[in-house]
């Protein structure tokens, strides 16, 4: 008989006959006594005979999600019956229904719900632990489990791709008696693949920053997986660079142009910095008015009002002319990338493109810094994936995005001994809003 407790609890085929409220402990709710109702449950699991004598009753205690906010005690009375099969290897079973399996102390809907709480929720395992009442083992292989039901097997084919790194941690090293030489064996590095033309978000980690893991990692998804990419969207490194033209050799590779504007800015600083250390014996500080400005030579003119503009390029001319002057060319240089930079996603002719990137190299080399002279020839080497970047607008954003969820996942954890749980839980982390979990809808 199903009756309106039964309902309230939702647990599949058991009913509730009784409830005991009395004597709660403090946080406790009361205690359900449940009886099985599904027939299925007679049937041998080995054999799938359906018994008729029953051998003893058992009383078992599974645990379950809490009911209106309530943490109820389940007391589950079920048969023990005995197979009749004369060829069936098992004599007895206990019945069991599909949210209480065999041998199981938890309800299938409390597993799913902690391995939930880490997988969608944001928590960690420890939390999520001290939530539903569980061991850290326990949350840990829910999670895993979740995980392995929701996570594709194999990623959806992308457009636009994008590879990025991030540091996981610390290296760890074995001693290799055969070799008689130190090899790591966990590296600190994680190359992480995004979806940058979709929504599918980190698509795959691997371990170790080398150009034959990408390359592997890419030969993985098969051929026509690979067909389908057009674009890939990386940092200024070589690794990257090279792998990608062994395994992606018609795609269009695209530098990310906020790495490029790091560059510039850091070739400013490094003049900066030189030129007061040859001047004054010692580094900037307080009262040096090129220090002063630091911060501001390093932003946008675009983004500067004029009452920060003027002054500051007055005091530059104010200040003595082996510290002054120098500072002006590689902050003029680095505006005038910043105005070819500026081109992108407005489908320039290539005339315009060739007036601004010579007056960026005539400036340069006008200078006579080593610092911009290296900027030039950086930027001289990545020439075809910078005019790319122009054409198609193509930025590496998502991938970096991607790696500050997974610097927070790592935070949050306080860090992680095992590779594999960490790439299992930051790809759950930056999968959820193509999974339907951060959508407020």
């Amino acid at each position: 008989m199903v009756n309106d407790t039964t309902r309230l609890l939702g647990l599949e085929g058991v009913a509730v006959t009784k409830i005991d409220t009395g004597n709660n402990t403090p946080g406790q709710g009361p205690v359900l006594y449940l009886e099985t109702l599904d027939p299925r449950a007679r049937a041998c699991p080995a054999c799938g005979t359906t018994a008729t004598r029953m051998k003893e009753w058992v009383l078992t205690r599974p645990r379950d999600l809490p009911m209106a906010g309530r943490v109820c005690r389940l007391r589950w009375r079920k048969r023990r019956w005995r197979c009749d099969h004369s060829r069936c290897p098992r004599t007895s079973f206990t019945e069991c229904v599909p949210q209480i399996p065999a041998r199981s102390r938890l309800t299938v809907r409390l597993r799913q719900a902690a391995g939930a709480a880490v997988a969608d929720g944001g928590r960690t395992v420890v939390q999520s632990a001290r939530d539903h009442g569980l061991s850290w083992p326990v949350t840990s292989a829910a999670f895993t489990a979740y995980a392995a039901r929701v996570l594709p097997a194999q990623p959806d084919p992308v457009t636009v791709l994008g590879i990025d790194e991030t540091r996981r941690g610390r290296s760890r090293w074995a001693f290799d008696e055969a070799a008689q030489a130190w090899k790591a064996v966990v590296d600190r590095w994680h190359v992480g693949f995004v979806d940058l033309s979709g929504g599918q978000g980190l698509l795959g980690q691997v371990e170790g920053r080398t150009s034959q893991v990408v390359i592997d990692w890419l030969q993985a998804r098969g051929q026509r997986w690979k067909d389908q990419v057009t674009h890939v969207a990386i940092d200024m490194c070589t690794i990257f660079k090279a792998a990608v033209r062994a395994a992606l050799p018609h795609a269009v590779l695209v530098v990310d142009h906020f790495h490029i504007v790091q560059l510039a800015n850091a070739a400013v600083t490094e003049v900066r910095r030189r030129v007061t250390v040859q001047v004054r014996g010692r580094r900037g500080r307080k009262g040096n008015r090129e220090w002063e400005l630091r911060n501001r030579l390093t932003r946008s003119a675009a983004r500067m009002h004029g009452s920060q503009l003027d002054p500051m390029i007055d005091d530059l001319h104010a200040l003595p002319m082996k510290i002054g002057q120098p500072i002006l060319d590689a902050w003029n240089a680095k505006e005038d990338l910043l105005d070819l930079l500026a081109l992108a996603r407005m489908h320039p002719e290539r005339h315009v493109i060739a007036e601004r990137l010579f007056r960026f190299y005539d400036r340069c080399a006008a200078s006579g810094l080593p610092e911009l002279e290296r900027l030039a020839a950086t930027v001289q080497t990545w020439w075809p994936e910078i005019c790319a970047f122009l054409r198609t607008g193509i930025t590496n954003a998502g991938s970096e995005g991607t790696n500050r969820v997974i610097k927070t996942v790592a935070r949050d954890a306080y860090g992680f001994r095992n590779p594999e749980n960490q790439r299992l839980r930051t790809r759950c982390a930056t999968t959820r809003k193509s999974r339907g979990h951060l959508n407020p809808a």
